[in-house]
């Protein structure tokens, strides 16, 4: 399943950027996540409580950013592992513009989940990942949107 959009983010586009390799940022951003650690400059691991549906699991998962191009894009792709309730996996590229003294930022997902969460039907589990992405966003832009304001 794929999703895409776009964003408008009130901040330069190295304040966009230096956000998002920020694992403390990230971590305040994705919905459910409970601990984000940085183990390396491209890779992380993640604890995260997740529920599609009738789902609800705690994922443990590993990410890695890629095709990194500061401060312009970035892959970032993730595998999370939720024992009986299956997994998820999937990578998002990321880029970013200057538009007339905002960021814009373009992102395309593309995910697949497997075991219990691939059972409860792909109509469920696409909504849920176009609510997570929106939650994502929504927060990423108002905590990038913050830290720009204080550093004026």
């Amino acid at each position: 399943m794929d999703i895409k959009g776009e964003y408008r983010i009130p901040a330069t586009r190295q304040q966009v950027w230096d956000a998002l390799i920020d694992p403390d940022v990230l971590q305040r951003c994705i919905p459910g996540c409970q601990s984000m650690l940085k183990e390396a400059d491209d890779t992380y691991t993640a604890q995260m409580l997740a529920k599609v549906g009738p789902v609800k699991a705690k994922f443990s998962t590993s990410i890695a950013l890629s095709n990194i191009n500061p401060p312009q894009s970035y892959t970032i792709s993730g595998q999370g592992k939720g024992g009986p309730a299956g997994f998820g996996k999937g990578s998002a590229d990321i880029s970013l513009s200057e538009a007339e003294g905002e960021t814009q930022l373009n992102y395309s997902v593309s995910m697949q989940v497997g075991g219990k969460l691939a059972q409860i039907g792909s109509r469920l589990v696409v909504g849920t990942a176009r609510r997570y992405a929106a939650e994502f966003f929504s927060q990423f832009v108002k905590v990038v949107s913050d830290e720009a304001g204080a550093a004026d």
